[in-house]
């Protein structure tokens, strides 16, 4: 919990001097959280409090060397628990069901120098195995993070999940080409080409249910924030079925995302668990 902390205290500062995929304290605002750590996938670094540190996803603070960058971040390099991994030979169980309880949100849309994000207005939230888990926010990467079989998708979405004694759950969605999506339309018109404190854009709405695919079967294993400080004990749930957005869609959030991504990382003696049933 300490890292966690510290972790925040750098994604509230950035907002500050901005104003959040790929950190938690129960007196933080769900708007100050990424997951990317989470509270990831946003804003999730002391770079913006110490200049003299700053990790990114190339060179020298790309993230071979994240683990050497900070006494914080040494999860990155040592942890046994790392995301993101490819979801391959998975053991098929009828997991629970997720339970998806969005509403809609105002478009709370920023970039934060690693990702574009959307902070979710709260009410909204997900069940798994008889825990709830508040919705605060979604972001992208381009490419995706984890992998299926060893196959990258265009896009990975991550929606970013704490209950209440500060746990995490994120939801992946893998995207790929295919057809136009309306639902996304909005969200990729407005998203910010560079850093951008937060923006609320007057009269939209986005609705995180419509950024889903219908089918919500998901492998399952615990792992990581994929962006610094990496601390481990996340709960990852990552749609088997991907969606779909068009070349074009793909294109503009890839132009401003330039490859925000962390390479998968060893399973170790995790197991990873597929769903095999839906009760939907």
């Amino acid at each position: 919990m300490h890292y966690l902390r510290l972790y925040l205290t750098g994604i509230l500062l950035s907002m500050a001097v901005l104003t959040a995929c790929h950190p938690l304290v129960a007196a933080v605002p769900q708007h100050g959280i990424t997951e990317q750590g989470a509270a990831t996938h946003g804003a999730e670094s002391n770079a913006h409090q110490d200049h003299a540190i700053h990790w990114s996803y190339e060179g020298e603070g790309g993230p071979d060397h994240w683990g050497e960058l900070n006494a914080d971040y040494t999860a990155c390099a040592d942890g046994a628990s790392q995301s993101p991994i490819d979801l391959s030979n998975a053991v098929g169980e009828d997991l629970p069901d997720i339970a998806f309880h969005y509403g809609e949100s105002a478009l709370n849309i920023l970039n934060n120098g690693h990702t574009v994000q959307v902070n979710y207005d709260e009410g909204s939230y997900i069940e798994v195995d008889g825990m709830r888990y508040d919705l605060l926010q979604f972001h992208f990467h381009a490419p995706s993070e984890h992998t299926i079989n060893g196959e990258q998708y265009p896009l990975e979405l991550h929606l970013v999940h704490r209950n209440a004694e500060g746990g995490l759950a994120v939801v992946g969605v893998m995207i790929q080409e295919g057809a136009e999506n309306p639902a996304f339309a909005d969200i990729i018109a407005h998203a910010p080409a560079g850093e951008m404190a937060v923006m609320t854009v007057d009269n939209l709405m986005v609705s995180a249910e419509s950024l889903l695919p219908a089918e919500r079967l998901y492998f399952a294993y615990s792992g990581s924030l994929t962006t610094p400080p990496c601390s481990e004990q996340v709960k990852w749930h990552v749609l088997t079925t991907p969606v779909e957005l068009s070349v074009e869609q793909i294109a503009t959030l890839a132009n401003i995302l330039h490859n925000n991504f962390r390479p998968v990382q060893p399973l170790h003696d995790r197991t990873l668990v597929v769903d095999t049933t839906s009760d939907r």
